[in-house]
């Protein structure tokens, strides 16, 4: 297909203390979370200065994805909104829409299917006012993402002795959420392959981040609870697989609220780093982009009845 830019599409976060709470109140509009709950998450903010790493892992990422395409002779401008802050996805499409970009192609840095993955993306792309967007589908089997993570888990595997234990972690969702998408399917098998990749043969899957009511069932168990129950004086390799970029889930659920359900446990943890700055990583972007624009499937939308919203 034809297509004038790419638009790389995230989540976004807070820059400022001043942010944070704007930020939250927009992530749960609609929802009725009252402010006594955003507050407690606001500390985990400002415990990082109010700022979250994730805008400036997607500078970065905007920057290489566009020289590597340039390098491959394929000089898309790059562009870059966020759904929740900014820049904003709505101001960043009429941008788009003034500089002339009639079609553009979309990267969601979101590896795995589910609604809040993938259907929610491809639901703000069609309510906004800007060029056609054609969203890639979400890359959790693409050969770069797993080589990304199997790369940045055997770095932080130096720091263990030869058997630690192999934990993966992926944000929790609803079961009802689960129940309508590929999410838990995808993940299995991109652990798989990943640990695969690293030769270990044992390896398991835990969830991080839960959030919403009590009565409503999520993904378990917690890697929190994971982590107390081990043997003192086990090792973990811990690769936080279901995250493309370090930011405060990882920033503040890992290396905060797990690193010290380890310590208080006697278990020692090492924890990867996200994939999205790697170099792999950024290549499979850019094979994906380079796919679609020569006509690969790769390039067809979300299909309609792609990670429905979970039942009521």
């Amino acid at each position: 297909m034809k297509a004038d830019a790419v638009l790389l599409l995230s989540f976004g976060g807070p820059e400022a203390p001043y942010d944070v709470m704007p930020f939250l109140r927009r992530v749960v509009a609609g929802r009725g979370v009252p402010d006594a709950r955003l507050q407690v998450v606001e500390r985990h903010y400002q415990a990082f200065g109010g700022r979250s790493p994730i805008n400036d892992e997607n500078r970065a990422l905007r920057s290489a994805l566009q020289d590597e395409l340039a390098r491959r002779d394929r000089p898309l401008r790059v562009y870059w909104g966020n759904r929740f802050w900014h820049p904003l996805l709505a101001d960043t499409a009429r941008t788009m829409r003034d500089d002339g970009v009639q079609n553009a192609l979309v990267f969601a840095t979101s590896a795995f299917g589910s609604f809040s993955g993938c259907r929610a993306y491809q639901r703000d792309l069609d309510g906004v006012d800007g060029p056609a967007f054609h969203k890639l589908r979400p890359f959790s089997g693409q050969p770069g993402f797993l080589e990304a993570v199997t790369a940045e888990a055997a770095e932080a595997r130096r720091a263990l002795g030869p058997n630690p234990r192999l934990i993966f972690t992926a944000h929790s969702i609803p079961r009802g959420m689960a129940a309508t998408s590929p999410y838990v399917e995808q993940l299995q098998t991109a652990c798989a392959e990943v640990a695969s990749r690293l030769g270990m043969t044992e390896w398991r899957l835990a969830w991080q981040s839960r959030s919403g009511p009590p009565q409503v069932p999520w993904l378990e168990p917690d890697i929190c609870d994971v982590l107390r129950e081990l043997p003192e004086d086990s090792e973990v390799l811990l690769v936080p697989i279901g995250f493309v970029s370090d930011h405060m889930e990882v920033d503040w659920d890992l290396d905060t609220e797990a690193a010290a359900a380890a310590a208080g446990s006697g278990v020692t943890l090492a924890r990867a780093q996200t994939p999205g700055r790697h170099p792999a990583f950024v290549g499979m972007a850019a094979d994906l982009i380079e796919a679609a624009l020569d006509g690969g499937e790769v390039a067809a939308p979300c299909a309609s009845d792609c990670c429905p919203a979970p039942r009521r």
